[in-house]
């Protein structure tokens, strides 16, 4: 499994209120939720990347109001054609 590393001044923990462990958690998760609207991740995948199991991931999705099924405007058209 490959590692990615970032360094980030103490400053910002205080900045933040959060442990060190809290503060990385919250960023592992804001990466998938941005790898996932960018379609780079399938929520399954998002999910299993920030360590949460699938439902609390597209609950977090809901309270954050980002769609978890995203279509573009071809996909809603070949869906209503379908119907």
């Amino acid at each position: 499994m490959h590692q990615l590393t970032i360094s980030y001044p103490d400053d910002l923990l205080l900045a933040c209120g959060k442990s060190p462990d809290a503060f990385e958690a919250e960023l592992r998760f804001l990466l998938a939720v941005k790898l996932f609207e960018l379609r780079r991740l399938s929520v399954g995948k998002a999910a299993a990347f920030c360590d949460m199991d699938k439902a609390h991931f597209i609950y977090e999705l809901g309270r954050m109001q980002i769609p978890v099924i995203n279509l573009d405007n071809d996909q809603i058209t070949d869906e209503l054609r379908n119907d």
